[in-house]
């Protein structure tokens, strides 16, 4: 299996690029994020026409996540245990979920395609959200983990987070003055390892952004971050056998400002598959 993560920012605005990407790349399984549009508004017939199925989950033009197989998608659920809500000004266990999370089963694996909320500023109510948010998921994903220890299982998506220094090389971006870098959301996201959950892309690939800001010649300067991850239990770490960062996305007509995240899969194929080589595309 070749499983995709891809902050997409509009599907309607690049349903060409994505359909395209996933033929080109002979990719199995997209997760995608800031899809922007509720799922009547989703553009299906492009991807059906290309053999892929679709479920999408979105409120309205803001947030919105969705999974694109080529095998039949089952189990599907709009939100995991505990994910709080969020609305200005309206504080509290009763506040409205966001379309930030969809969870499906596909060809033997649990994906959840993740759109972490942004935090905004330090000090900012969204930022405390955010924490509480990946509080939930950590809970979660180790309720999950612990009730099916041999599924291989799939947290992707836009974290939202910068976890290690050499993953930051946007100058405007300061630990003590920027969201993302913050000692508490750091630390959200390695505790995310004791839920039994690892970043199976790092130790293919250490170096490399997902991300760069539209403004100010970011990309042109690589003054991007790492932010998009693919982070999986044991049974789907184990089973990786090659990553990719698709950097070449950030280039050509309407990119979006974030690029693909690929991994390769052996799940039990034959014993003739060859391993796919580790690229920085």
């Amino acid at each position: 299996m070749r499983l995709a993560t891809w902050n997409i920012n509009s599907i309607r605005t690049r349903v060409s690029r994505a359909v395209d990407f996933v033929v080109r790349e002979d990719i199995d399984v997209l997760a995608l994020q800031e899809i922007k549009c509720r799922p009547e508004q989703f553009p299906y017939g492009p991807f059906e026409d290309a053999g892929y199925h679709v479920e999408a989950h979105g409120l309205n033009q803001w947030n919105g996540v969705a999974i694109v197989s080529r095998e039949p998608i089952t189990d599907v659920e709009t939100h995991f245990a505990g994910m709080p809500g969020f609305a200005k000004g309206h504080e509290g266990p009763d506040a409205p979920l966001e379309a930030r999370a969809l969870g499906a089963t596909v060809g033997g694996v649990r994906v959840w395609s993740l759109y972490v909320p942004n935090g905004r500023a330090l000090g900012d109510p969204h930022l405390a959200y955010k924490l509480h948010w990946l509080n939930a998921l950590r809970e979660a994903t180790a309720a999950e983990t612990a009730a099916n220890p041999d599924l291989p299982l799939a947290l992707v998506g836009d974290f939202n987070i910068i976890p290690f220094d050499e993953d930051n090389g946007d100058p405007d971006i300061v630990i003590g003055r920027s969201t993302h870098v913050s000692p508490e959301e750091r630390a959200a996201f390695f505790a995310l390892e004791s839920a039994g959950v690892s970043d199976v892309v790092r130790p293919l690939i250490p170096e490399g952004f997902t991300y760069w800001d539209y403004q100010r010649l970011k990309f042109p300067r690589n003054e991007g971050v790492r932010i998009d991850f693919i982070l999986g239990s044991k049974p789907f770490a184990d089973a990786v056998t090659g990553a990719t960062i698709h950097r070449n996305e950030r280039k050509g007509e309407q990119p979006s400002d974030h690029v693909p995240v690929v991994v390769d899969l052996d799940l039990g194929g034959t014993d003739d598959d060859d391993d796919m080589p580790m690229i920085f595309a």
